[in-house]
């Protein structure tokens, strides 16, 4: 059976490759700690639960739901933002609950890129922009970010990108640009100077502007939305998820944020593509929006403990470092003596059984990186810490 076009240079997620290999180990007794995927090792706050067992339990809740989801999650979602970043948004019309932030790439990049046109896409980045890029017959154009320019885009190079694209590719034009603050890898904060730049750049691009935003409270005291920028609205549209900021990976909800006439779009696309979200995951989602100050504070004093004894074993392994970093990971530079990131960390690999991320699968930019979660125990690292220092 021959595979579709649009697959063509698309490869199997290196993390689903990686895991695989890693369960191939682990049968071979080798018991190897995974210091690798951000997905979040604590459970959501028990109210959360409750709430899902309660609606679930109920008769009615099965059915079909709305694809713009429940007005509850909608209203919860527009509080939310109101009260951490400040930023109004009307429940009926500027709002589209996903399920997942991830999805929502795939129907964004769906619904608006197309053959002949370009979209710019962060060096270091998750790897699902260029992918979701290319199945939409787009063309991913990388563009680097730099820890001599604070993983901050270069607005002069972009521009020169953007002209020359348009060029070498007649009747083609540049039509987005991806940007992701705080940023993964590399746990860069975003700013409001920033913010108001990269709309600037848009509005004098005509770019859509996608602001992927799913780390904002994690080791960060103050919380920012793209969309508090000035015009931000015109041009952007912003994802987020409850899978870092609540301990919800798994359920897989998350949002869309942005003018009505871009949520609109969206939903042409995605009507056809799911059947909207369980009820009582809806209802718990918003339950967890209404959570405090304390469960943030809370969450982020474990991080913190995590990210000090992470950096620990970076210093172990002669890796250099940010202590200012943000989000769920700790980004580091390798030493010189290895050739890249992934040497590293199949060294880490192979004679401690600890998995660490080559920074090289977020864009070769990342190359001479490596990247380590806080998604697992003070002990478990610990424990990584003291398989390296045996090897």
């Amino acid at each position: 059976m021959q595979t579709a076009i649009r697959l063509e240079n698309i490869g199997e997620y290196y993390f689903s490759q990686k895991l695989r290999e890693i369960d191939a180990l682990n049968k071979e007794g080798k018991n190897i700690i995974s210091l690798g995927i951000g997905s979040p090792d604590l459970p959501p706050h028990p109210s959360v639960i409750e709430t899902l067992n309660k609606e679930s339990a109920k008769a009615n809740v099965h059915a079909y739901q709305s694809y713009k989801g429940s007005p509850i999650l909608r209203n919860a979602v527009a509080t939310w933002y109101a009260k951490w970043y400040h930023v109004t948004l009307n429940p009926d019309t500027q709002i589209l609950p996903l399920l997942g932030s991830k999805e929502g790439i795939m129907h964004i990049c769906m619904t608006y890129f197309e053959a002949n046109t370009g979209v710019l896409i962060p060096n270091p980045g998750y790897p699902t922009y260029a992918s979701a890029v290319k199945l939409s017959g787009a063309t991913a154009i990388p563009y680097a970010l730099t820890e001599a320019n604070n993983y901050e885009p270069d607005f002069a190079q972009l521009s020169q990108t953007i002209t020359q694209y348009a060029k070498l590719n007649k009747g083609a034009r540049v039509a987005g640009m991806f940007v992701n603050y705080p940023h993964m890898p590399t746990g860069q904060l975003g700013s409001v100077a920033l913010f108001d730049k990269l709309v600037a750049f848009a509005k004098l691009h005509n770019l859509l502007l996608i602001h992927d935003n799913p780390y904002s409270f994690i080791l960060n005291d103050t919380p920012l939305s793209l969309l508090s920028a000035k015009g931000a609205i015109d041009v952007a549209i912003e994802l987020n998820s409850l899978s870092k900021s609540h301990n919800m990976a798994g359920w897989r909800i998350g949002m869309l944020c942005g003018a009505k006439d871009r949520i609109d779009e969206v939903l042409r696309f995605k009507s056809n593509m799911d059947s909207g979200m369980f009820l009582p995951a809806q209802l718990a989602a918003a339950k967890a929006l209404q959570l405090g100050d304390d469960w943030h504070t809370t969450l982020n004093q474990i991080y913190t403990s995590r990210r000090n004894k992470v950096f620990e074993l970076l210093s172990l392994l002669n890796c250099t470092y940010s202590t200012q970093q943000v989000g769920l990971f700790v980004w580091a530079a390798i030493p010189a003596v290895y050739a890249s990131g992934y040497q590293l960390s199949d060294e880490v690999l192979y004679n401690s059984n600890v998995f660490i991320t080559p920074g090289g699968i977020f864009g070769n930019a990342g190359d001479n990186y490596v990247r380590v979660s806080l998604c697992n125990t003070v002990e478990k690292i610990e424990e990584a810490i003291q398989r390296i220092k045996n090897k």
